[in-house]
């Protein structure tokens, strides 16, 4: 996989040397490229930004530097054979960004991110290049940064721990909160390590037992005790067809309930009345 990002703060993205990315780009299995776009400023200031059309406080980022940046990087990436790419635009007013999407980059040759400043980039610079590629304008939450370099590193990191060969082991992110499949709408519950016994708290004697059935169910239902506790709204849309029996029986102990009016209150609502806490 192939990733190029271009930034007005290059060292903002040395952390994409370390950890698991950097380990993955030392064996070549991700190409992360970062681009100074003042490279592609033609003035003694280096000027990457202008006053925003219209008025208003704030600047707004050049189409002439980013322009001639993404040619140079398109040109240099379709040279080496990079495959099709995919734009990356980090900005609070774009979708959230979640493992389902991460899942999706994951499986992309070649992506492609503009972290921006100041009020954003001139929306002519999206608008052209949607036509050559795929464009994901993404959001990683309802605030706003000083700059996009920050969800640039979140999302990289969501995206390359999904490529194969990156894990040390391929089945880690299997059960990780909101993985396709049994997890997708759930957080993971509490793990522990060695020693079984830390300052008079022991580990959940199911964990000692050797027993993976009974295992795998304490999991799950801590998996679900805590979604219910901190994330109520991916219950409250799930289908009740994605939960099985023994799931159904724990959440009606947490005070979940599928609706009996179909989706007058959503597909599970919570019960008002002798609910754990």
């Amino acid at each position: 996989m192939r990733l190029d990002v271009v930034t007005i703060f290059p060292e903002y993205l040395d952390p994409l040397n370390v950890s698991l990315v950097g380990k993955a780009r030392a064996r070549g299995q991700l190409n992360v490229q970062v681009h100074d776009l003042r490279r592609w400023t033609y003035d003694r200031h280096n000027t990457v930004d202008d006053t925003p059309y219209g008025g208003g406080p704030g600047m707004v980022m050049k189409t002439e530097p980013w322009g001639d940046a993404l040619d140079s990087v398109l040109a240099d990436g379709y040279e080496s054979g990079a495959g099709r790419p995919t734009l990356i635009v980090p900005t609070p007013s774009g979708r959230p960004f979640t493992q389902e999407l991460a899942v999706e980059l994951s499986e992309r040759p070649w992506l492609i991110f503009t972290p921006a400043r100041y009020e954003g980039i001139d929306r002519r610079v999206i608008d052209e290049y949607g036509t050559r590629m795929p464009v994901h304008e993404v959001s990683i939450g309802d605030y706003v940064l000083a700059g996009g370099e920050a969800a640039v590193l979140v999302i990289t990191e969501a995206v390359a721990r999904l490529v194969p060969g990156v894990l040390g082991n391929a089945e880690s992110h299997r059960d990780d909160s909101f993985a396709p499949g049994a997890m997708a709408s759930l957080l993971e519950g509490p793990v522990y390590t060695k020693p079984p016994e830390w300052r008079g708290r022991d580990i959940p004697e199911v964990l000692l037992s050797g027993h993976h059935g009974r295992i795998a169910r304490w999991r799950r239902d801590e998996a679900l005790r805590r979604t219910t506790a901190h994330r109520p709204d991916l219950i409250a849309r799930c289908e009740p067809a994605a939960f099985d029996k023994k799931d159904r029986e724990m959440l009606s102990i947490l005070g979940w309930m599928p609706d009996p009016e179909g989706e007058r209150f959503g597909r599970f609502w919570r019960r008002t009345e002798a609910v754990e806490e």
